[in-house]
């Protein structure tokens, strides 16, 4: 090995404007980034005589190698030992004993070029003889073309590493963890309830492949008993946490990445809901009821399935969803699957003109087939009156329109009014009996207001109170399943965060004339819920 091996060693920093030319006009390297001539040029200019006298030397741009008996080998040579041009091998010295291709030997003289300009940057240029001065500028002019052609490799390796650069991104997985402790009970008359402590942990892996998709899957464990209608007599009494599992199962898991530039789309084996992919413009965000969360109409489209989320502008948007529970659009089985069995089709509206003031409207198509899903018709997401989670019984496949208006003010910097109305038109599929026919209509209401005061006390924080009615069977072809009465729901809350991952969350709600009946009790809910998030 000689000097090819060790110009291999040297970092390579050509001129960005040589250009090849005849070898009797010298070719400045103009580009301030790497090696010009001109400060090389300036210096001898004020220590050479004008029209120095340059001895001939036969050239040597015709040459395909250049060999160790050159001129330029030579010159070369005497430039690394006197100007430590290459770094040469591991002791130091400087090998050329073996003739090397004219690319390679430009990478030599660019390097010298380095260094002679370092030297005069460095005001030691009077280090420099005249003679060196011709020699490097003689040797510039041999190699401009090959200087020339590598500089233009060299930028286009440049312009590809900074587009990979730009581009490159790592598959990567990260790890994301919550854990909530929660003291329940409910009191009233009719309730003859234990106060209960609970906890639930949840762990997600978010994988990015290429840094604007997402592929999330949740883990879920806890002893958290939600106090529904086994426990208090209703549903409407459902606080909006709580899983009873003692071992780890996957509560969610879907795969989002980006059409273009303004649309999403997700694919949803499990667990993903409407209110997931697009905005519910709920005036609050830490109610801990169920139903004060969101309005309930978002609860009829759960499950797994798929979505897209249209940007049309940043003020409008077009949300399209799919949904059915796991356990029917997984079952191949007749009466199942992704068309037939439990399904929803999602579609919202949503106008957001500026960051104070948000609209949503909001359209579902429910259906369950009753009897091959027990269980499983729930116009309302257990949040309402039993009339209204299945409003001819849970032995009729059950079909619904459902609409939905939402709508958000930020009325000052730490005030926000908002609510919703939701209507149900549910349709009977089936004729069981019991009272019941094939066509039947019933007609499913809710409504709620909402007042938040945002970051009181401390970023994060929220005192809210929301006021509504739970969904309410208010007309039904099937005359022993209507609600008679009205039943309201009154919440307030305050989530306090003790530090970033740290808040506390204390809730307070009563129930009055539970399942829309005035004969019943009204029912009082109190809790505490700690979480932590890393």
């Amino acid at each position: 090995m000689g000097l090819a091996a060790a110009v291999a060693e040297t970092p390579l920093h050509l001129s960005t404007e040589a250009q090849a030319a005849p070898s009797e006009t010298p070719i400045p390297l103009a580009d301030n980034r790497l090696n010009s001539l001109d400060p090389i040029l300036h210096y001898s200019n004020e220590r050479l005589p004008n029209n120095p006298s340059i001895g001939q030397v036969t050239s040597i741009s015709q040459l395909r190698d250049v060999q160790p008996t050159d001129w330029a080998f030579q010159a070369l040579q005497s430039l690394v030992e006197r100007y430590g041009c290459i770094a040469g091998y591991p002791d130091g010295t400087y090998r050329g004993n073996r003739a090397m291709t004219r690319f390679e030997f430009a990478a030599g003289v660019n390097a010298c070029l380095d260094r002679i300009n370092e030297l005069i940057a460095a005001a030691t240029a009077n280090v420099l003889t005249r003679e060196d001065l011709l020699v490097i500028q003689r040797l510039q002019e041999e190699f401009a073309a090959e200087l020339a052609t590598l500089r233009g490799r060299v930028d286009a390796l440049e312009a590809r590493t900074a587009e990979l650069e730009a581009n490159q991104f790592s598959t990567t997985t990260k790890l994301f963890g919550e854990v909530d402790f929660g003291i329940v009970d409910s009191f009233g008359r009719s309730q003859d309830t234990n106060t209960t402590l609970g906890g639930r942990a949840i762990l997600s892996l978010d994988t990015s492949f290429t840094g604007r998709d997402l592929l999330r899957t949740k883990f879920e464990a806890g002893n958290f008993v939600n106090f529904t209608r086994d426990i208090t007599g209703t549903d409407m009494t459902a606080h909006d946490f709580g899983t009873n599992a003692s071992t780890f199962f996957i509560s969610s898991l879907f795969y989002r990445f980006p059409i273009g530039s303004r649309s999403t789309a997700y694919i949803i084996p499990v667990g993903l809901a409407a209110h997931d992919i697009t905005t519910t413009l709920s005036p609050v965000t830490a109610a801990q009821s169920a139903f004060a969360q969101r309005n309930p109409i978002y609860r009829q489209s759960d499950g797994g399935g798929a979505g897209v989320d249209f940007r049309f502008s940043d003020a409008v948007s077009l949300t399209l969803a799919y949904h059915g529970p796991p356990s029917s659009i997984s079952n191949p089985l007749p009466g199942q699957g992704l068309f037939n069995g439990y399904h929803a089709a999602f579609g919202q509206l949503t106008f957001l003109p500026s960051d104070r003031f948000g609209l949503a409207l909001t359209y579902i198509r429910y259906y369950s087939p009753g009897p091959n899903e027990p269980g499983q018709i729930n116009l309302t997401g257990s949040t309402g009156s039993q009339f209204a989670q299945a409003p001819f019984g849970d032995e009729t496949a059950t079909s619904a329109h459902s609409v939905g208006i939402q709508s958000s003010l930020r009325l000052t910097r730490g005030l926000v009014l908002g609510g919703w109305a939701g209507y149900s038109r549910a349709r009977s599929e089936t004729s069981p009996g019991f009272g019941v026919s094939r066509g039947d209509t019933a007609d499913v209401w809710n409504w709620a207001v909402g007042l938040a005061f945002p970051d009181l006390g401390r970023a994060g924080n929220e005192l809210g109170f929301m006021f509504g009615m739970p969904p309410r069977a208010a007309g039904n072809d099937v005359r022993n399943r209507v609600d008679r009465d009205v039943s309201y729901h009154i919440e307030a809350f305050y989530r306090l965060h003790i530090t970033d991952n740290i808040w506390i969350a204390p809730a307070a709600y009563v129930i009055l004339n539970p399942e829309h009946d005035n004969n019943n009790d009204p029912i009082y809910m109190g809790l505490v819920r700690t979480h932590f998030n890393f």
